[in-house]
């Protein structure tokens, strides 16, 4: 398949031209991993973007984002495929003979994401999302479809995309992911913006926050984030907290109202006491 960009500038051009501002890094990772028809594996703390770039990906491209939220315990019925056992037990009851009636059919298959975005092919960007929250067993299942793209259902058969989907994998490091899967992937860490990078997100997201103000939030979540919180805030809620102080109708950002705003920004009881004790600290007013 040809490439949809000419250049991973352009790439990133076009991200921007969707809302989502990549830096010149992941520009090139994902410039690659639609060339080379590889999975690209996102590694960041929380709220640093890594579901959003598979999101603008597939409004770029004009393809269904196809999501997998991973999560303890989860298996091949939620992820790949299940059998609809109500319509298999009506179509016994309906027929003459019910032991001879086939209910093992694609007809009575139920497609989780894994084998929508088989069946999708280049038409998806499948988003395997906080993988790291899946057992061992899962990944090396996961690691077995993305290396053909394709899956053997006993009662069905062989099904593999004929062009493969864009995967998206994403992780939170809460454990470490084997070096099977990593070497399978084009990989990229999502670090948190600087400010000057969180501003240009605050005028790209949230285009009526004034300019004085989203810079000012920009530069206090920045230093917020080198608190050593335990729970840093993410830039989703630096654009609900630059939004909570333009709808109160903040010009100019105070310490004082900075931490009457707090329940905007920091979700965590402890670090909120953290902020509130430094809050003169990471809101600089000029005079």
């Amino acid at each position: 398949m040809q490439h949809p960009f000419a250049s991973p500038a352009e790439l990133k051009d076009q991200l921007g031209k969707v809302s989502y501002l990549a830096d010149d890094a992941l520009s090139m990772a994902t410039f690659l991993a639609l060339g080379l028809n590889r999975p690209l594996l996102l590694e960041g703390e929380n709220g640093v973007g890594k579901t959003e770039i598979a999101k603008a990906l597939a409004t770029l491209l004009g393809r269904d984002l196809i999501r997998l939220q991973c999560y303890e315990g989860i298996d091949t019925s939620q992820a790949l495929y299940d059998w609809h056992y109500g319509r298999q037990l009506l179509a016994v009851r309906g027929s003459e003979d019910a032991g001879a009636a086939d209910v093992f059919t694609r007809d009575y298959l139920l497609s989780r994401p894994l084998l929508q975005a088989l069946e999708a092919g280049d038409r998806a960007v499948l988003l395997i999302d906080e993988l790291d929250r899946a057992d061992d067993e899962f990944e090396a299942f996961l690691l077995e479809l993305l290396s053909d793209f394709a899956v053997t259902i006993p009662e069905v058969g062989r099904v593999a995309a004929a062009s493969p989907p864009l995967v998206v994998l994403t992780s939170n490091r809460t454990r470490d992911l084997h070096n099977a899967l990593r070497r399978r992937c084009l990989y990229h860490w999502v670090a948190h913006p600087d400010a000057d990078r969180e501003f240009e997100i605050l005028r790209v997201r949230a285009p009526e926050v004034p300019e004085a103000l989203a810079r000012q939030v920009a530069a206090a979540v920045h230093r917020i984030r080198g608190l050593g919180l335990g729970n840093p805030p993410g830039v989703g809620e630096t654009i609900d907290w630059a939004g909570a102080l333009h709808m109160v109708g903040v010009a100019t950002l105070s310490p004082e109202i900075a931490a009457a705003t707090l329940s905007a920004l920091v979700k965590d009881i402890d670090d909120q006491q953290l902020v509130a004790e430094k809050i003169d600290d990471v809101v600089i007013t000029t005079s």
